[in-house]
């Protein structure tokens, strides 16, 4: 029997007044994007209305825990500014917030729905995914049919049993979400699902519930792969005399597959990139957050650039919408564009350097300075190693890299070029951008001919590259003095023989 006193007491340990939002993550691993724009969408909605993000951690799937995930989900939610005012790590009024730390609450609330009549204890045969999952093909099970003291008794002989919702067999039930609208579901569609696993843990279906309800949660935020269940959470609240929650369900995010060209739900195990390896591949923190805001959300207009603080100024459940969102990774990387050339110097200097460091080892190098040269010409972090490791060592080259047609160069007359620049370079002083130039100019002059024709041949001897970030003359200058001389001179013993 449920205990009646501690059943109140929980109610009236619950918040009201004000937006309450949660974001309730199993711990099986990585935070993938499905998963972060539900966690962005339920932060927003409480920033915007001035409310609490509640974070709790559903557990109850113990066969699918990962060691290690609540570390990254802690860890993304603080990388990403999600920040939470209440959950495990900073408590709360209506703690715990680790599901399997609640075990006992779904025990007396299962109890209490048998003791109602819309629950009732199933002893048959059961296989343990069915357990895990709740679902079952309710047909004709018999367990329906006996007595609550049958029942009691062959629980008190010690039977092993589950506690079941029992669903209503005639009409239907009608529920109500802020993006889809109204929906109506035949109750002969549904099945009598587990609420209280054998072992006393409750299915994810029955603690999200229970849960919601005692932490005052007012918006629930999930994927529209959850819609088939919202009937029988309604019926659950109903059975409890409870309010329900406003329903906000996000429709799927969807990716073309890079093998069959077919667009697919977004999946890891198809190799589609979780939040963490969006950051591994180069993407910045905020630019992830700005596009995934946008993956099936408008705030209206063009304007598509937003930081944290204006999408929740201005983000509207209204503007969610039904329609799948296709993950496009183009436009990530154009997002991340933006953001990496809107970073002030200094701090575009401090994400790209260890990026620089993968390639540039040696200490000499400065990787701000290198950096400069990066910043209008980056669209993802990962780019950057293979841009600058010339840096660190000239890379072997042919000789036809002196031929540019715009430049009107060839490899006799580079090679030319380089020998007399050899000497006005070893005489420079001091060494900076402008006495480099200027002394390149002078050559340019001397020989009749367009500067062009003189830095090609600078940069070819000193990069190895056609393509570089930034021209000879800095380039010139981050290796300094006497890596430049050494370069053209290694160009002229190599072609010159």
């Amino acid at each position: 029997m449920p205990d009646k006193k501690w059943l109140e007491e929980m109610e009236s340990r619950i918040p009201h007044g004000g937006v309450r939002t949660r974001f309730a993550p199993s711990p099986t691993g990585y935070m993938h994007v499905g998963n972060l724009r539900t966690a962005l969408y339920t932060w927003l909605i409480a920033r915007h209305s001035g409310g609490k993000f509640i974070l709790r951690i559903e557990d109850t799937d113990q066969g699918r825990l990962v060691e290690g995930a609540v570390d990254v989900i802690y860890r993304t939610l603080a990388e990403c500014g999600l920040d939470h005012d209440e959950g495990p790590d900073v408590g709360g009024p209506v703690g715990p917030y680790i599901q399997t730390e609640r075990r006992e609450f779904y025990k007396e609330y299962a109890e209490l729905l048998v003791e109602r009549g819309f629950a009732y204890r199933c002893f048959c045969e059961k296989t343990e995914s069915e357990e895990d999952s709740g679902d079952f093909d309710r047909g004709d099970d018999p367990c329906r049919s006996l007595t609550p003291e049958e029942a009691d008794a062959r629980a008190a002989a010690g039977e092993s049993c589950v506690i079941r919702q029992k669903m209503p067999r005639d009409g239907s039930t009608t529920f109500h979400d802020a993006v889809y609208g109204d929906i109506t579901v035949e109750n002969k569609e549904l099945e009598d699902q587990i609420l209280l696993k054998s072992d006393g843990l409750p299915t994810y279906n029955f603690a999200n519930v229970i849960d919601d309800h005692l932490m005052g949660i007012t918006h629930v935020v999930r994927g529209a792969e959850y819609l088939s269940s919202a009937p029988k959470y309604d019926l659950l609240y109903r059975a409890f005399g409870w309010e329900v929650p406003t329903y906000v369900h996000c429709s799927s995010v969807m990716v073309t597959d890079r093998d069959t060209g077919a667009v697919r739900k977004m999946s890891k195990r198809h190799g589609d990139p979780s939040y963490e390896d969006l950051i591994a591949q180069g993407y910045l923190t905020p630019a992830v957050v700005n596009y995934v805001a946008l993956l099936g959300w408008s705030p209206g207009g063009e304007r598509e650039i937003y930081n944290l603080r204006e999408l929740a100024e201005v983000f509207d459940i209204h503007g969610v919408s039904k329609s799948p969102a296709v993950f496009d990774i183009q436009k990530l990387t154009y997002f991340n564009a933006e953001y990496l050339r809107a970073m002030t110097p200094e701090d575009f200097a401090a994400v790209a350097a260890p990026w620089i460091r993968k390639a540039v080892k040696n200490p000499r190098a400065d990787p701000a300075q290198i950096a400069a040269l990066l910043q209008q010409r980056t669209e993802k972090l990962s780019e950057i190693p293979e841009k600058v490791d010339f840096f660190d060592a000239l890379p072997e080259y042919a000789p036809e890299l002196f031929i540019h047609r715009k430049s009107k160069t060839d490899i006799p007359g580079s090679l030319e070029t380089l020998s007399k620049l050899l000497p006005v370079l070893e005489s420079l002083d001091p060494w900076d951008d402008g006495t480099i130039l200027a002394s390149l100019v002078k050559v340019a002059e001397a020989e009749g001919v367009k500067n062009a024709k003189i830095m090609w041949p600078l940069r070819i001897a000193v990069t190895g590259r056609a393509v570089t970030p930034g021209g000879a003359v800095e380039i010139a200058r981050i290796l300094g003095r006497e890596e430049t001389i050494r370069r053209v001179k290694a160009a002229l013993e190599r072609f010159q023989a």
